[in-house]
């Protein structure tokens, strides 16, 4: 165990003046960067497949009160699901960290909390986000519960797969099929078609993210998409891209196909800005600057909101 690192000491590629860093109390800082609270760009990609599942339900039978409570419980689950899973991420990492220089300055690889300490903290933000899970209804809360499956293995897949992004996409997205499930008690096609499109962007998005440690992950052997495809990571990228809009689309259309014109030509405005936004992204990565795949990856927020806002557009007409 390395010497323990005083709990002040700020994680290496966490934004610059970030609120933990700024105003949180010292002993909590440790449990917040755990749950990586001071990066919450991993929350909004986990709540924007929620935001997408609520309003495509919607839009095909409107929204109802519950749903303010379903895209505010989704939007807290988030927060929490995504703590829980980063906190697992690290315990199960902890050894791999402490050999990557962006990550070794982490809690727990520095020493600044205990692995048993990691466990309670993991536990106690899974029981309150079962809490509100336990708020929706059945099928819900079963996706939820069999959600937990993809969270345990997510961890292990970049050393038995070169394809742990993949499982990144099940996992991150699985709350586009709870939320539309949430709402309309039931799953159907456009479901697993926006969950699908989902997949395809976090193949995107984590593959522009993996960039960052090619070499490290090298020295080490751990696997990942960006080492996978090396030089001819654009080209995949570019298809990624492609399969997010076009498996999107596919969602869209078939929710909304017999309903309102308006809505359907709305929801594909949102979706090809989507698509355009990602295209942006592509033309300005620098795959070999780390600095600029951090920049590129965490603009995906804005990507997915643009489609989140013009699908609750359409779900209100």
């Amino acid at each position: 165990m390395p010497e323990a690192a005083p709990t002040d000491a700020p994680v290496s590629d966490a934004p610059p003046g970030n609120w933990v860093d700024l105003f949180a109390p010292p002993a909590t800082r440790p449990y917040l960067r755990l749950s990586r609270a001071d990066r919450p760009i991993g929350t909004w990609l986990l709540l924007i497949p929620c935001l997408w599942g609520i309003s495509l339900a919607a839009a095909q039978d409107g929204y109802r009160t519950f749903d303010l409570w379903l895209a505010a419980g989704c939007a807290v689950g988030a927060f929490l699901m995504r703590g829980a899973g980063c906190t697992w991420n690290d315990i199960t990492d902890r050894h791999i960290d402490a050999s990557v220089a962006r990550t070794r300055s982490r809690p727990l690889p520095s020493g600044q909390v205990t692995v048993r300490q990691a466990m309670i903290w993991m536990v106690a933000q899974a029981l309150i986000a079962a809490l509100i899970l336990f708020s929706f209804n059945a099928l819900a809360i079963g996706l939820g519960i069999a959600s937990l499956a993809l969270v345990c293995i997510y961890p292990f897949a970049k050393r038995f797969t070169w394809w742990p992004q993949a499982f990144l996409g099940l996992a991150f997205n699985w709350g586009a099929l709870l939320a539309y499930a949430a709402h309309a008690g039931t799953l159907s096609l456009p479901a697993v078609l926006l969950y699908a499109s989902g997949i395809t962007w976090t193949l995107f998005y984590d593959t522009i993210y993996a960039h960052q440690d090619t070499e490290d992950d090298a020295l080490i052997g751990v696997k990942s998409t960006a080492r996978l495809f090396g030089t001819q990571s654009r080209r995949w990228l570019l298809g990624f891209l492609i399969a997010t809009v076009t498996l999107m689309s596919a969602a869209v259309i078939t929710a909304l196909a017999s309903g309102s014109g308006a809505a359907l030509g709305l929801a594909l405005i949102g979706v090809w800005a989507f698509g355009w936004h990602m295209t942006w992204q592509l033309a300005r990565l620098n795959i070999d600057d780390p600095k600029s795949c951090i920049v590129i990856f965490r603009s995906n927020r804005d990507a997915g909101l643009i489609a989140a806002l013009f699908l609750a557009i359409a779900a209100s007409l």
